[in-house]
């Protein structure tokens, strides 16, 4: 049927019906109906409400609140309605869900039109004050994140050929893969939410795995090929659910025993996905839920690259020329060299280029608040094996699927197989010179901003000692400031390097392939690890 347009602020149509082909309580009860029903949507002393009846009087099947109701498209003929009952603790709980099934595509499309045409002047009607005041309606996610940046970003995740670089990534499609299917006893019967799906390939495995449902959670358009693959997966999909839309925005008909999610970016944090797995952990997991992966760690290590530093550096030549067709552009080299130097680089490198042992900062996805996340501040503290220029600071990282059978790092350490991430490097545009066992300290602060990534504030000193030298020696200090959203993404044929920079030791990687002892069954206390740390408690998670 034509959906009237209403203009806000004007009062809806007292009702408005729609032929509906079947509902299905979800879980399911004896308010279901296989039959056709009417689904009507009208007024009731001012509080607009959606209700289901197999003739315009029956009251016997399930009734909604618009102003706590949620529809979502599972696929061209087929719906989810659920409404929240109440909210306690922070914790909301769900009075109904249903499915709802209809005759054609043209019928949903209809329905749909209607439910955000009411659903719109509910919100219109809540939000203005009597004198008009407008009052914000912004999810935290808009709240935090700059329109033109999420834009972005979701259409970059929206389509498929960014998808296929990332599921072309060996290490971490096959590392997801064997760490759910290894675990099949944490999937096996369990509902499963898959934060930002992607493709679907995560809520995929976790079918494959005996997963009584997944709820695969996408904002971006790739839900919609999300839902093509998952149906071309007959035996799969059937428990799987696709809805798009945000995780701090959408409801679920139900708690989540495991979150699955693919949250990482360059530096771990990059796109500040990781704040999204964490909402979706306070908002969908039962307690004491598992979390694929539940742990994140950040590698640091200062390097000495000669070739990397040179090659930085004579970007910036171009703006030294004195007679560039008449014009002296010298004025601007300062600012063009400095701002080489601001962007990270992201490549493979050699590991044999770091000059001391890794350290680690650790992020517990179980236990962090999103808050924590906003700023991150690592202090650092090293001892260099070999005397030498330090170029800057190199970082990496890894992940933990903690399963109760097999417990999987997925790791991105240089020397490693390579992943779709590489490894980063924070250049400083002064080196600093360090002598064999000199300690080396420093600070590396990671600020979030809403372009959905950090500002990288870098420090690292070295103390020399010298004639004119007072005790205690000479500190010498060289800052840096770099934005991870605009990396350099240096993808060459590694450099031979000569045996001047040959003669780091194979044993400053010492983060990687750690044993990890379970504490109990279920390996909710997870470990305890023999690697230093900075700037986190790692215990027992």
């Amino acid at each position: 049927m034509e959906v009237p347009v209403v203009e806000e602020g004007k009062e809806l149509v007292k009702n408005e019906e729609f032929n509906v082909a079947s509902i299905t309580e979800v879980p399911a009860s004896s308010s279901s109906s296989s039959s056709p029903v009417i689904g009507r949507f009208r007024l009731n002393n001012g509080v607009a409400e959606l209700r289901f009846g197999e003739d315009s009087e029956s009251n016997l099947l399930p009734h909604f609140d618009l102003r706590c109701t949620q529809l979502f498209k599972l696929s061209q003929v087929q719906s989810m309605c659920i409404q929240e009952a109440s909210e306690s603790n922070k914790e909301k709980t769900y009075s109904r869900g249903i499915t709802i099934q209809f005759r054609n595509e043209e019928e949903s499309r209809a329905f749909h039109c209607a439910f955000d045409q009411w659903k719109k002047e509910v919100v219109f009607q809540a939000s203005h004050l009597p004198n008009g005041t407008v009052l914000a309606s912004q999810s935290k996610f808009d709240s935090k994140i700059e329109a033109s940046s999420a834009k972005m970003y979701f259409h970059y995740y929206g389509q498929l050929l960014h998808q296929q670089n990332m599921l072309q990534d060996y290490v971490r499609t096959g590392t997801y893969y064997a760490a759910v299917i290894e675990n099949r006893a944490d999937f096996f019967g369990r509902v499963v939410v898959d934060v930002g799906a992607g493709s679907g390939i995560l809520s995929l495995f976790a079918a494959q795995a005996g997963a009584k449902h997944v709820y695969a959670v996408e904002a971006s358009e790739m839900a919609e090929y999300a839902r093509k693959l998952i149906a071309g997966n007959p035996i799969l999909s059937q428990r799987i659910t696709v809805i798009k839309g945000k995780v701090e925005e959408v409801e679920l008909p139900e708690k989540a025993d495991i979150l699955i999610s693919e949250p990482m970016g360059t530096l771990l944090v990059n796109e500040r996905m990781l704040e999204s797995y964490v909402i979706a952990r306070d908002r969908f997991l039962v307690p004491n839920g598992k979390m694929f992966p539940a742990v994140g760690r950040i590698h640091m290590a200062p390097f000495s690259d000669e070739y990397l530093y040179i090659e930085i550096a004579n970007k910036a030549l171009f703006w030294q020329q004195q007679n560039y067709y008449g014009v002296n552009l010298t004025s601007l080299h300062g600012s063009a060299f400095q701002g080489y130097f601001s962007q990270p680089v992201v490549d493979a490198f050699d590991p044999r280029l770091l000059v001391a042992p890794a350290i680690s900062h650790v992020i517990n996805f179980t236990s962090i608040k999103e808050e924590e996340l906003y700023d991150i501040d690592i202090p650092l503290k090293f001892v260099s094996s070999v005397g030498t220029r330090i170029h800057g600071l190199a970082c990496w990282f890894d992940v933990l699927f903690n399963g109760s059978t097999v417990q999987r790092w997925l790791s991105t350490a240089p020397g490693s197989p390579t992943t779709h991430w590489y490894q980063l490097r924070c250049v400083l545009s002064q080196p600093i010179y360090v002598m064999p066992g000199q300690e080396i300290t420093g600070r590396l602060h990671l600020a979030a901003h809403t372009a959905q990534s950090y500002t990288i504030h870098l420090t690292l000193s070295a103390k020399t000692w010298g004639p004119g030298a007072e005790q205690g020696g000479i500190l010498h200090t060289s800052t840096g400031k770099l934005d991870l959203k605009e990396p350099y993404y240096r993808m060459s044929q590694p450099q031979v390097y000569p045996v001047a920079q040959d003669q780091q030791s194979q044993q400053l990687l010492q983060t990687q392939d750690i044993p990890i002892l379970s504490q109990d069954e279920d390996g909710s206390d997870l470990m305890q690890q023999p690697f230093q740390e900075s700037g986190a408690e790692f215990n027992s998670l």
